[in-house]
């Protein structure tokens, strides 16, 4: 009988991101990812357990914190997905069940989702033409979260500062037909540059 070895791969079979000095797009596949849920009645519960674990105070609705190297993302009502660097091994669905048992539902997300990094003073517009919401920084700055679309590829997307920086998070069955989807809108920029 032969051996057969599981290695990490890619979500992306065909990865080639824009990288100006305007706008430059990059998937961050070091990630340890788990979502969690309150249990009915321990809403209260989960709360004090997230902030007394890690001094962050869960938002109640679509928005984004991040305490204690780790970025808590709404993800719906009582709904988070949690995102680290997946560094020294570290797990966060084991970290999270150790913490939250009895009180949320805890299942980790590492290897069905990827999160896109898009960033630069072009991000905005890539975005804007594919995602059906106003990016414009009055509705949607730094910690604004919304669950949408990018095209046809539903997506979780959060906005990580001025610069501004965005993430996209999506299950990683779509992240080629993102990609592919983000390199189209981003053709514009790129090629308009010296």
């Amino acid at each position: 009988m032969a051996d057969h070895i599981l290695t990490p791969s890619s979500a992306f079979m065909d990865w080639h991101p824009p990288a100006t000095p305007k706008l430059a797009a990059s998937a961050r596949e070091t990630l340890t990812m788990a979502s969690f849920a309150a249990a009915r009645g321990k809403e209260q519960a989960l709360r004090e357990a997230i902030s007394a674990a890690y001094g962050a105070v869960l938002p109640k609705s679509a928005g984004r914190v991040e305490a204690g190297g780790i970025a808590f993302v709404w993800a719906g009502p009582d709904q988070w997905l949690a995102i680290t660097e997946h560094e020294g091994a570290r797990d966060l669905e084991a970290e999270l069940k150790e913490k939250l048992t009895g009180i949320a539902s805890v299942v980790d997300q590492s290897d069905s989702r990827v999160v896109v990094r898009i960033s630069g003073s072009r991000a905005r517009s890539v975005l804007a033409k594919g995602v059906p919401i106003d990016l414009h920084p009055r509705a949607f700055a730094p910690g604004s979260v919304a669950i949408t679309h990018a095209s046809h590829v539903g997506i979780i997307l959060w906005q990580v500062d001025d610069a501004p920086t965005y993430e996209a998070a999506m299950f990683r069955s779509y992240a080629d037909s993102f990609a592919h989807w983000l390199f189209e809108a981003a053709a514009e920029y790129v090629s308009a540059q010296p």
